[in-house]
């Protein structure tokens, strides 16, 4: 197309811009009508505004918006900018949140979970109270977790993970009268607080050791040398942000909150934050580990590789989360603990960067995210399911439900052999790629060799209580008055259970797009 539509450069943050004004329409709704609890109009609202946040954000990365790729994305009847699509991230307000095909990568998966979270809730969520305050919270922290994608300073970092949090704590507790959902969104403030001011302490203590927040203007800093006389504040300010990211990521020695807020919150936001606020907790922290810190000059100036952090929080994550999951008998805690286990796979991301690259091991870790948000996410909602319908929290209470549900019940068997990276579903293959990656960095640090087995071992220990689940439902003997318990067909849960199921699956065949989209993305980050 010779003359294409030229879009004001702020559009790029339309997936974002979507979700606050869905928001936004939903606060206004419950002004005008405070007590409604028209559950179609809300629930409809709050999906079609994350559908369109995730149209928004698939077309932009068809159209090239953000690539480095000259020739990247198709032609389509407009461009963001003056310039054409293709050349380069785009940056906006001097740099302070940035827009690139990583940004747009993990608004996809930001907006894919929020759309499946609210549609699952209009049953869920019937005939309780605050039904508006709901969506629009859901709402917000969606939009906080979107524009951390996007966030490239460490001020608007905080900002946004703020954003995410505040509503995130009121949506665990929402159901006043469940005493568990009370207790474990206190416990999750009182521990997000603590998270909070040790990653503040952090930023402060990098801004006085380089003048800086935006993050290329920190890594320039450190190129030049300027803040070699600060490499023990410098450190230690690396090490406090480590931490702050580790809670928002649910990974040790942060995670105790994890199984606590999954436990009591409702079991469609349980899903919410083991997926999407996970996704988002990961952009910020490989956005500020490859493009404020460069490994090298990092090192020259601290006198220790940062990736020794991670290669240890990895192994110590992925099998205390694993281990852990294994000792369960309540289904939520298992997997929310299961969900400890990944964020030690997506660590793995950063533990094998190295000077010269690691494209592919970063992308990987991008890959695994964007299928588990597709199959944990539906697992929380299975687990929601059995919820609606007065179903016990153990695996024993799961016994037999397959003779009951059979379509959910396969919609879970994909979802535990996909979590534990069986083929022929997408876990396998980002997993795959996730060990590949591993052993091409052990070329350059062997302690990676350590990471691969632990990725085997941790994954075949997942298969043990995975599996444990589907035996129960599709081999074990129900259990008494099913008649009774499963009384009603939520179509929302359902239709949100199946879609994840069938995304799962489809992955595997259609991972190439997916891999390449992943892997670009990856290395512009890493040479930019």
């Amino acid at each position: 197309m010779a003359d294409p539509f030229a879009l004001p450069e702020w559009m790029a943050l339309a997936p974002p811009l979507t979700l606050a004004l869905t928001a936004l329409v939903l606060f206004g709704y419950d002004s005008i009508n405070p007590k409604s609890t028209n559950r179609p109009v809300l629930a409809g609202i709050a999906a079609v505004g994350a559908l369109v946040s995730l149209a928004a954000a698939v077309w932009f990365i068809l159209a090239g918006t953000g690539a480095e790729n000259a020739d990247a994305g198709y032609d389509l009847w407009f461009v963001v900018g003056e310039a054409q699509a293709g050349t380069g991230a785009i940056d906006l307000f001097g740099g302070q949140l940035i827009v690139d095909q990583m940004a747009l990568f993990f608004m996809v998966v930001v907006a894919v979970v929020t759309a499946l979270v609210a549609i699952a809730s209009y049953d869920y969520m019937a005939g309780h109270t605050y039904q508006a305050e709901y969506y629009s919270l859901l709402l917000l922290a969606a939009t906080g977790m979107s524009t951390m994608a996007a966030a490239n300073s460490l001020v608007t970092i905080f900002i946004a993970l703020e954003l995410a949090s505040l509503p995130s704590y009121a949506l665990v507790a929402i159901l006043k009268d469940n005493r568990g959902s009370v207790e474990a969104g206190l416990k999750y403030f009182l521990i997000g607080a603590l998270s909070s001011a040790i990653f503040v302490y952090g930023i402060s203590l990098v801004y006085g050791a380089t003048g800086h927040l935006q993050l290329e203007a920190i890594a320039e800093t450190l190129a030049a040398g300027e803040a070699d006389a600060y490499g023990g504040i410098l450190g230690l300010g690396i090490l406090m942000l480590i931490g702050g990211f580790a809670f928002k990521t649910a990974s040790v020695p942060f995670h105790f909150w994890a199984p606590e807020a999954y436990e009591g919150a409702p079991a469609p936001i349980s899903a919410f934050l083991s997926s999407a606020s996970k996704a988002a907790g990961f952009v910020i922290l490989f956005r500020v580990f490859t493009t404020a810190f460069p490994l090298e000059v990092t090192t020259d100036v601290i006198g220790l590789e940062w990736t020794h952090a991670f290669i240890i929080l990895a192994i110590v994550t992925m099998t205390v989360g694993n281990f852990a999951a294994a000792t369960q008998q309540n289904v939520k805690r298992m997997l929310a603990y299961s969900s400890v286990g990944h964020a030690g796979y997506a660590l793995i991301g950063l533990a094998g960067l190295t000077v010269d690259g690691g494209e592919l091991v970063l992308g990987a870790a991008m890959m695994h995210l964007l299928v588990y948000g597709f199959m944990n996410t539906g697992a929380f909602l299975f687990v929601a399911l059995a919820e609606y319908w007065g179903v016990g929290r153990t695996f024993e209470d799961y016994n037999g439900l397959a003779t009951r549900a059979p379509i959910a019940c396969t919609a879970l068997a994909i979802f535990m052999f996909s979590l534990a990276g069986i083929p022929p579903f997408g876990g396998f293959w980002s997993k795959y790629f996730l060990f590949t990656g591993a052993l091409e960095a052990a070329a350059v640090n062997s302690a990676m060799l350590a990471v691969a087995a632990a990725l085997v071992i941790n994954s075949a220990l997942s298969l043990y209580y995975y599996s444990r689940l589907v035996k129960a439902v599709w081999i074990n003997d129900p259990v008494a008055d099913f008649e009774r318990e499963l009384a009603g067909s939520p179509t929302g849960l359902y239709a949100a259970i199946v879609f994840a199921a069938v995304m799962t699956v489809v992955l595997l065949p259609g991972f190439g797009p997916v891999a390449d989209l992943a892997i670009d993305a990856a290395s512009a980050v890493i040479v930019s």
